[in-house]
């Protein structure tokens, strides 16, 4: 044992106190505007289906088509794999869970388009539409064959579609309750946000409903779709999308980037409109921004090139959209939309190698975290973090097997939870 140091120090006690009180306001305000992520899984996409196309098989039937595009088109491993320049270590596991995922869980999340995808319509069409929507989304959840996310795109807030739009909204919601209530994984999407008062007229649409119909406060949230060029940017400079999720008050869960709208917006030519373009690029990173920290996720924007005709061309199309995902992966937008079941599966292809490639260096860092031994890089806890979200990610979506991340890692799925949703008391005290 060394020599015992002697510890003194200069300031009283009530100094602590008295900043700790000076700042308590301001410790509720973080708790309150960044809780941080809801550690709850993300679908890694948004399948959009015109209302009047909406039929009690879609889910099965766009993951036949999808089993059907891989049959003629990349009928085994190394046929997708020569396409999309997989690695070979990766050709088998990967075309392997695709096909398993197409089986089993084709849709993650679906929603019910009576925007753009639907267009306008005779007001007695649209209220049949969406009572219908209703039905058969209740029949889903009740037989066991939804899609883990669905709901409904309806109208924006603009003055012109604004009657239709709460008139859907109020058909479905009333619906889906008298069929026997709103099921968990309802999710309901706000297009064309321009002005965060159309955020908050959203908000007391949902308070009136919810106390019309005895719902506890808050059980309805929301996804802010952002397409146009004044969410990003207010007349006066601000980010009008931050103050967007602040309107909210706690029922946004998503921020969903509209390619080709907010293309349109900026004057994009038709030709450029595209996911990557550098506008794009723009949006997404004060998206990101705003949103970090929130609990409010983000979800990429969609292609609108189609894999069908001859092999050489769906390929063509596979190889961009796969491309454009893996993109969107490495900038952290795990979320994306598929306009097509041609798209499934390089959809899945792509972050099931995004997960499976990366996974032996994220175990053995994390591994090497949690036990605190040695190697070739140090990590911190806000990497830990993110070491474990990443592992948790790639089981959410069926890219990697909980057997195989406890054997490189040591770890259970409540270990890994644990260091991706610390504490914020945890992460200061465990700061350098």
């Amino acid at each position: 044992m060394g020599q015992q140091e002697k510890v003194a120090t200069s300031l009283a006690g009530a100094v602590s106190e008295e900043i700790s009180a000076s700042l308590a306001p301001v410790d509720a305000e973080l708790e309150r505007r960044y809780p941080g992520d809801p550690g709850t899984r993300q679908p890694v996409h948004t399948v959009y289906v015109p209302a009047d196309v909406l039929a009690a098989d879609t889910v099965r039937s766009w993951g036949d088509q999808a089993l059907d595009a891989l049959d003629r088109h990349a009928p085994d491993a190394a046929s997708l794999a020569a396409v999309l320049g997989l690695d070979d270590a990766l050709a088998a596991p990967v075309y392997d869970r695709v096909r398993a995922k197409l089986e089993r869980e084709p849709i993650e999340d679906l929603r019910v388009d009576f925007e753009d995808g639907y267009g306008t319509r005779p007001d007695a069409e649209e209220d049949a539409a969406a009572a219908r929507a209703a039905r058969l989304v209740a029949e889903a959840y009740r037989d066991g064959t939804a899609a883990p996310w669905t709901g409904i795109r309806m109208k924006c807030m603009e003055a012109p579609v604004r009657d239709r739009g709460i008139r859907t909204l109020d058909i479905f919601l009333t619906g889906l309750l008298d069929a026997g209530g709103l099921p968990d994984g309802l999710v309901l999407t706000l297009p064309k946000v321009t002005y965060p008062e159309q955020v908050t007229a959203m908000v007391r649409l949902l308070e009136s409903f919810e106390r019309t119909r005895g719902l506890p406060p808050g059980r309805i949230g929301f996804e802010i779709q952002i397409e146009t060029s004044q969410a990003i940017l207010a007349t006066d400079g601000t980010a009008t999308v931050a103050r967007m999720i602040q309107a909210a008050e706690g029922r946004a869960t998503g921020l969903h980037y509209g390619t080709f709208d907010y293309s349109a917006c900026l004057g994009v030519s038709a030709a450029y409109q595209a996911s990557d373009h550098p506008a794009a690029d723009h949006a997404k990173a004060i998206m990101q921004v705003a949103a970090a920290g929130t609990g409010v996720r983000l979800s990429d924007g969609s292609t609108n090139v189609l894999p069908v005709g001859p092999t050489p061309k769906v390929h063509d199309a596979w190889r961009l959209h796969h491309r454009l995902t893996r993109r969107a992966l490495a900038r952290a937008y795990y979320q994306g939309w598929d306009m097509h079941p041609g798209h499934l599966p390089t959809r899945y292809a792509a972050v099931f190698a995004f997960y499976r490639e990366g996974f032996e260096q994220a175990a053995a860092r994390l591994t090497r975290y949690a036990h605190r031994t040695g190697g070739d890089v140090m990590d911190e806890p806000a990497t830990a973090k993110a070491l474990s979200g990443y592992l948790l990610r790639g089981l959410d979506c069926g890219a990697l097997d909980i057997a195989e991340v406890a054997r490189a890692t040591g770890l259970t799925r409540a270990d890994l939870e644990a260091f991706a949703l610390p504490r914020r008391a945890d992460l200061t005290a465990s700061a350098p």
